[in-house]
C-alpha cells in the first residue's frame, strides 16, 4: 500500500503573532486526491484563519480570505505558495 510522502512542512510564528503553516504531501491518486497530492496552508492570526488553501475530503481544492470559502485551482506547488503568499501579504497589510 502506498503512503502519503511529506513535501514540505513549514511553520513560523511572525514578530505580529501570525503563524503560518505550510504543509503537503504526495498521495496516492484517488477520487479525492486526483493530482496526488494533498496540502494544508495556513495563516492564523488571533484565533481567526486569515488566509488558508486546503483540499480536504469532501471540498477538494479551495481558498479561504477574507472570511469567505471559494474554490481553487491547483496548479502545482509552486503556485499554491506564490498564491498564498500574494493572499498573506494583502491580510498582513490589514493588521497594520
Amino acid at each position: 500500500m502506498l503512503r502519503a510522502v511529506k513535501v514540505v512542512h513549514e511553520k513560523v510564528r511572525t514578530a505580529q503573532g501570525v503563524v503560518v503553516e505550510l504543509k503537503g504531501w504526495r498521495v496516492p491518486t484517488s477520487e479525492y486526491f486526483p493530482e496526488g497530492v494533498k496540502y494544508s496552508f495556513f495563516a492564523v492570526h488571533a484565533g481567526k484563519v486569515l488566509v488558508g488553501y486546503d483540499n480536504h475530503r469532501p471540498k477538494g481544492h479551495h481558498r479561504h480570505f477574507e472570511g469567505k470559502e471559494a474554490p481553487y485551482h491547483f496548479a502545482g506547488f509552486d503556485k499554491l505558495r506564490e498564491d498564498f503568499r500574494r493572499d498573506l501579504d494583502e491580510a498582513l497589510k490589514g493588521l497594520e
